[in-house]
């Protein structure tokens, strides 16, 4: 392949650079990545990193407030946040003539962001409302309930958000502990991709943030999750009117051989998942489930998820069960449709039809300098950048035998765990 276009750093004190020049656009998005996200917290912790992730726009003595907000708008700019169960991230689109603004709040807030008390206790109300609007959603509470069933041992049990008992407990102690324990250089990733200088933007960020010390990483290795042995079911009732299906199957991590099958076997039963934060995707019209759940008038839509984790995480299919319809015959429908994956090989048309389909949703979300500094940072997580270059290779490479040996492997009726949301008889 082409020699890579992304200039690898890592300075004295840990922090790893990606740089990469894109010339098409006067704009920079420059990305400060950590290593820490839901998958990082214990019983009593749950929530914190997304927590931190808010209190970073809370400010420092350098910029106070609302500052960096304002200064970024009005030089055209857009900045924005990110807890996942693997990361935290934080980034801003500017001009190129503008990024130094950027670059320098993101050194400052790296080790000098205030967390104050005031400001601990406003943003409580902030979360504990954004989790009770996400327990509103039926669709909220069935993937919560499935995903802590599938996931007995392993912190991926619990939502990013956390655990309202948690979110009313915490403290800023608690919280800024947190930051002081994984916001250091050494546990961190610096992006930028757009329209600069390498040796330029590389003394820069050396003279920003080389004085930033290393810490002493805390030694965490998440007790890995059994092997599960056997079905789980969980069934919810509550407000509503429209049922609801998930079905999670186990599945490989990022950096397994088998998760490129896996993202062609996602692509034939549901459609291309898209794996880029900021959305977009294709019509999963020609997809089997959609044939066998939407057409055939058994649910009002189908879509699966499949994504690159840091330790084995789920494939989840879900499905909204059509007014007038069962959950009991979408999923017999469902269980039929990966039935066959599993005991029939797909024809090398579909696979090549398959393919073409994650391939552009992969290219769809890869497109803007924004996106492009996004997957450099996210792959870096898991693996290194190579993987989001080599990518589209790797995915050509599958081969129909390899379709269905993932099928018999992860979606296996031992493997999964089937939730189920029924509507209140009243409907209120």
């Amino acid at each position: 392949m082409a020699k890579s276009s992304v200039t690898k750093t890592r300075l004295p004190n840990g922090l790893t650079v990606l740089l990469k020049e894109v010339h098409t656009a006067p704009l920079v998005s420059w990305w400060v990545w950590y290593r820490v996200g839901s998958r990082h917290e214990r019983p009593g912790h749950t929530g914190i990193s997304h927590w931190v992730e808010h209190m970073m726009f809370k400010g420092t003595r350098r910029f106070p407030g609302e500052l960096a907000d304002r200064v970024v708008a009005a030089d055209g700019g857009m900045r924005n946040a990110m807890t996942w169960i693997d990361w935290t991230t934080y980034f801003e689109t500017m001009p190129a003539d503008k990024i130094d603004f950027a670059l320098q709040l993101e050194a400052d807030r790296m080790s000098a962001a205030l967390f104050p008390p005031k400001e601990v206790a406003s943003e409580r109300t902030v979360i504990i409302s954004e989790r009770q609007g996400h327990e509103n959603s039926p669709g909220f509470r069935l993937t919560e309930e499935a995903q802590a069933a599938a996931f007995r041992v392993h912190p991926y049990h619990h939502e990013v958000v956390g655990d309202m008992a948690d979110l009313e407990s915490m403290t800023r102690d608690d919280l800024y502990a947190h930051y002081r324990r994984y916001y250091a250089p050494n546990n961190a990733i610096a992006v930028a991709v757009g329209d600069f200088k390498t040796r330029e933007m590389l003394a820069r960020i050396k003279e920003l943030f080389g004085g930033a010390k290393p810490k002493e990483l805390p030694g965490l290795s998440p007790r890995p999750e059994p092997e599960q042995r056997g079905e789980r079911r969980v069934r919810l009732t509550g407000e509503g009117e429209t049922a609801y299906l998930d079905v999670l199957y186990h599945a490989p991590n990022a950096v397994d051989p088998d998760f490129y099958p896996m993202v062609a076997l996602d692509s034939i039963l549901a459609g291309a998942s898209s794996f880029n934060f900021f959305g977009g995707g294709t019509s999963n019209k020609s997809s089997r489930l959609y044939k066998a759940l939407v057409e055939s008038g058994l649910a009002a839509g189908v879509g699966a998820g499949l994504s690159p984790t840091v330790d084995p995480f789920v494939y989840t299919i879900s499905a909204t069960v059509r007014n007038g319809q069962t959950p009991e015959a979408v999923e017999a429908a469902l269980e039929r449709e990966v039935d066959r994956a599993r005991q029939e090989p797909v024809s090398e048309q579909e696979l090549a039809k398959a393919v073409k389909q994650a391939r552009a949703m992969f290219a769809f979300g890869a497109e803007s300098v924004t996106s492009q500094g996004f997957w450099l940072g996210y792959t870096e997580i898991f693996d290194t950048y190579h993987w989001f270059e080599n990518y589209l290779d790797r995915l050509a490479a599958v081969t129909t035998a390899d379709v269905q040996r993932v099928a018999q492997k992860y979606l296996a009726p031992t493997n999964r765990t089937v939730g189920v949301f029924v509507p209140d008889e009243k409907g209120k």
